[in-house]
């Protein structure tokens, strides 16, 4: 069951599916709705209990980026990252890490807003040792740049989600790129049409999230609608890259993929791969002075893992009856609390039956439709509660 909670996201469902036999438990140690004050200058003991207000390394930032401490700080309700001007072409900028690290599964979501800027904002995971990333939120935001005075909107229409596998000596990189016949749950970047066009991220707050399954798999999520997947080790690290023995090379098959735990970082950088440009794309003076153009706005950030329920056949507090069981083709159930969903499931796991918005306590279920065999029924009640039942078909 979700927790009861008072946060800013209490009632927003999560869009990834724990598993049969498990719930949703909020991890609090690197959650935060970030519904407190954290001057830029003495953040103080609760931001500091869950993040460092740095990068998680003593690099000060790609390109023209100069990370500063006093770029970052927690009024109204949200993080907020900021850029200015730093000597004469860099700019400083905002970036914090969590204090403690996440490894899978996991399903990370926040709720931001991106600035409008041709600055990246990322919200993302690296594992200490920069060998392993996932950014489940990578955007850009301005639709003109004054410094080229031409359209950017393409960025701007554009959420970028993906993973890199590095090798730190040599440098090298690698992450999924798409092409004209890239599937579109294969695309890493994401759009979206209102009818009108495609929207600008940067106009509005969004909800990006990531559920890191297994070091194989990973589901993005953009407003909890599925937007992209990777499965299978191809997909993760077609390079050989995680290699635990000799990384990179092809003849020697030792992937572990996405298996190291991470830090969750929150940044904005001025991209050298932008920066470098002819003309360099990156802010000008007169457009870093529109402070409210160069904040990116983080309201919240929550954080799941999927725990086993205390038992297959608990209701709780509450009596749930399925009649009969053995069955035919229906299903009868009869409760104390007011029944809000009902899930059937194969025993490995394939989901075969939904049915929603019952708010009665009794109800009988059609099953005709299923085979003959063994199921794992679940029943949630009004108060998110789960329960589950071994039923069989006759």
């Amino acid at each position: 069951a979700l927790m009861s909670f008072s946060q800013d996201w209490a009632g927003i469902s999560i869009p990834a599916d724990p598993g049969i036999g498990k719930e949703w438990q909020l991890q609090d140690d690197v959650s935060d709705d970030f519904n407190y004050s954290a001057p830029a200058d003495n953040k103080g003991s609760t931001f500091l209990a869950k993040w460092d207000d740095f990068y998680h390394n003593g690099w000060a930032g790609p390109g023209l980026t100069e990370w500063a401490r006093n770029h970052s700080l927690v009024e109204g309700g949200e993080l907020k990252l900021i850029a200015s001007r730093y000597l004469s072409n860099q700019v400083n900028a905002g970036a914090i890490h969590s204090n403690k690290t996440v490894v899978y599964p996991v399903y990370i979501e926040t709720r931001a807003k991106i600035m409008n800027s041709v600055l990246a904002n990322g919200g993302w995971l690296l594992s200490p040792d920069d060998t392993q990333e996932i950014d489940f939120m990578e955007g850009y935001g301005a639709t003109l740049s004054q410094s080229q005075n031409s359209d950017q909107s393409w960025y701007a229409e554009r959420m970028h989600v993906s993973h890199h596998v590095f090798i730190r000596n040599p440098f090298t990189d690698w992450q999924p790129s798409d092409n004209a016949s890239t599937p579109v749950l294969k695309r890493t970047w994401i759009t979206r049409n209102d009818g009108a066009g495609n929207i600008n991220w940067k106009d509005d707050y969004h909800r990006y999230g990531v559920y890191w399954k297994d070091p194989t798999h990973l589901y993005f999520y953009i407003d909890g609608v599925l937007v992209s997947t990777r499965e299978g080790m191809e997909e993760i690290d077609p390079v050989y890259h995680t290699n635990s023995v000799n990384p990179g090379d092809t003849n020697n098959d030792t992937r572990t993929g996405l298996n190291k735990a991470m830090d969750i970082l929150f940044t904005v950088e001025d991209q050298d791969w932008r920066s470098n440009m002819t003309p360099p794309l990156t802010p000008t003076d007169s457009e870093l002075t529109n402070t409210d153009n160069h904040t990116l706005r983080v309201d919240w950030i929550r954080v799941y893992k999927p725990e086993n329920t205390a038992s297959v056949d608990e209701w709780f507090t509450s009596n749930l009856q399925v009649l009969p069981n053995p069955f035919m083709d229906n299903i009868q159930l009869k409760a104390d609390m007011v029944l809000s969903k009902i899930e059937i499931y194969t025993i490995n796991g394939a989901k075969v039956f939904v049915q929603e918005g019952i708010n009665k306590l009794n109800t009988t279920i059609n099953t005709d439709k299923l085979s003959s065999g063994m199921y794992l029924l679940k029943v949630e009640n009004d108060k998110g509660n789960w329960a589950y039942k071994k039923v069989l078909k006759l």
